[in-house]
Formats: structure tokens, sequence, C-alpha cells
């Protein structure tokens, strides 16, 4: 029912009310054991070839917090929470520019959603890693859109061989 929800464009929170259930009132826990494996193992090494390494994403409050938490290691950590800015918004990706220090064309953007990652950081001049993993990049590397992306890859670790 899930991937039925992201093949036909629609919000994944519908999933509750097509189940018929009152969604969970709270926002789980982000835990070390929430992450790929390749999480930690990459980004790392990027850094360690000189690469600004920046997570940002449509986190709920306490994301960052919980993210530091798990060991993981970046230049900076964001959330639609904390910027009041929520992908696709083109405004969500400036920030992006302006949290990097870094010109848009020097920004590899890496997402597993078409819409909300890969084609707006394209439109914001962004080069762009659709990743293929999960439910919505599983289902979205169907789509003709996913050949505009710059790369396609299925692990983080992949970036550490293009980009070295």
């Amino acid at each position: 029912m899930f991937g039925s929800l992201i093949e036909r464009s629609m919000d994944h929170r519908l999933i509750w009310k097509e189940l018929g259930i009152q969604a969970p009132d709270h926002v789980g826990q982000i835990l070390s054991s929430d992450l790929y494996p390749d999480a930690r193992s990459a980004l790392r090494p990027l850094q360690g070839i000189g690469l600004r390494v920046g997570i940002a994403g449509n986190q709920p409050e306490g994301a960052i917090k919980q993210l530091a938490e798990t060991g993981i290691s970046a230049d900076f950590v964001a959330s639609s929470t904390q910027w009041g800015i929520a992908k696709p918004d083109e405004k969500f990706f400036a920030r992006v520019m302006e949290e990097s220090g870094l010109a848009a064309d020097a920004i590899l953007y890496v997402g597993d959603r078409l819409h909300y990652d890969v084609l707006p950081a394209r439109k914001s001049g962004m080069k762009t890693a659709f990743i293929i993993r999960g439910p919505w990049g599983h289902i979205h590397a169907r789509r003709p859109e996913a050949n505009l992306a710059d790369y396609r890859i299925q692990s983080l670790e992949e970036l550490v061989h293009l980009l070295a």
C-alpha cells in the first residue's frame, strides 16, 4: 500500500487513512540502527578528501540532536523544521547553498526522491546523485525523470569512488 501511494505520487502519510487507523501522535527517535550501513563509513572518507559534507532534509524537531547522537559526522546538519522551509521549496536548496558556503554548481545533492530531491536540486543549479534504495528510490528509478540525475548510485560508498 505504501508503494502504491508513492507510485501514484500521493502523500505517503495517507497510509494511515488508507489503513483506516489513527496516525501515531509522536515522532520516533532516530537511532543508530535506523541509518543505512554506509552512512558513517562513506561520510568520513568524503571529508577526508577535502569535501564539505552536509545533511539536510525534511525532518521533525529534535532530528539534528538525534543524528548527532548516532555518531554521524558532517560539516553541517540541518532540518526543515529548524529552517522553517521544507523540500521541495527552492528556498530550502538556497539555504543548503548558504549553509555550505558553496555555489550551486559546486554542490552534489544526494537524494532518493525525484520531486523532493533530484529535480528541485537540479533546478537550483546543483549537481545531483539519485540514490536507488528505499521505497522512493526503487519506485522512482523507473521514471524517465530519473535519467536527469548526474549520477545514479546504489550506495553512499559509490560517492567516495566517484568523487575521489
